[in-house]
């Protein structure tokens, strides 16, 4: 299967967008970079950027979107503005060309920009960790894993064969989760809507 750009992932589980939002801001709230919180409650906004007058480095700028959903938080990724980081990367390569030795006065820039390259792998794995320590993951949460019987709309525990309401079979009709990116589909979907991964055992 063809890898895709992942920008958007849900946890489900006992975590709030402003749980997730203050982790953020205390990771990446210091040295060269700038974290900010916009919003409280359901809808918290998080962006992460170069700082103003940084010593080392390009510019570059993300923003986070976190916003409550059934059971937990969707958090969604921004295209990362890379282009400060790109243009320093292109000055250190030039500079390496006419004098190698420029090499060793740039050491730093070269660090931050390649520091600066991975920040939206860095964010992703500072929410996976935080909605870990909150027990919060991509499956579905038990509260969500229920049958609705088709004929008398009655929710039903996972694993019953037939309705508790009228008897009637329930059958295959439970929802599964991404274990990719957490989204919720309707039971029988092959592959994931938002991030095409293979949902089939």
């Amino acid at each position: 299967m063809a890898e895709t750009t992942l920008n958007r992932r849900t946890f489900h589980g006992p975590i709030t967008p402003d749980d997730m939002a203050r982790a953020l801001v205390a990771e990446f709230d210091r040295g060269p970079l700038r974290a900010q919180q916009v919003g409280r409650g359901d809808d918290v906004v998080v962006q992460i950027g170069t700082r103003p007058g940084a010593a080392a480095g390009g510019r570059t700028a993300l923003t986070v979107h976190l916003r409550r959903v059934e059971d937990g938080v969707m958090a969604e990724l921004g295209q990362q503005e890379w282009l400060g980081v790109a243009a320093s990367l292109a000055q250190t390569g030039l500079g390496a060309l006419r004098n190698p030795w420029t090499l060793l006065a740039r050491l730093d820039d070269l660090a931050e920009d390649l520091a600066a390259i991975g920040l939206t792998d860095r964010v992703w794995a500072a929410l996976n960790r935080t909605s870990l320590g909150a027990g919060a993951s991509h499956q579905i949460s038990e509260r969500l894993r229920r049958l609705t019987c088709a004929y008398c709309q009655t929710a039903n525990p996972v694993g019953a064969a037939s309705c508790e309401a009228c008897g009637a079979p329930l059958g295959p009709a439970q929802p599964v989760g991404c274990p990719r990116c957490g989204f919720v589909s309707p039971a029988g979907t092959a592959t994931c809507p938002q991030c095409g991964w293979s949902l089939t055992p």
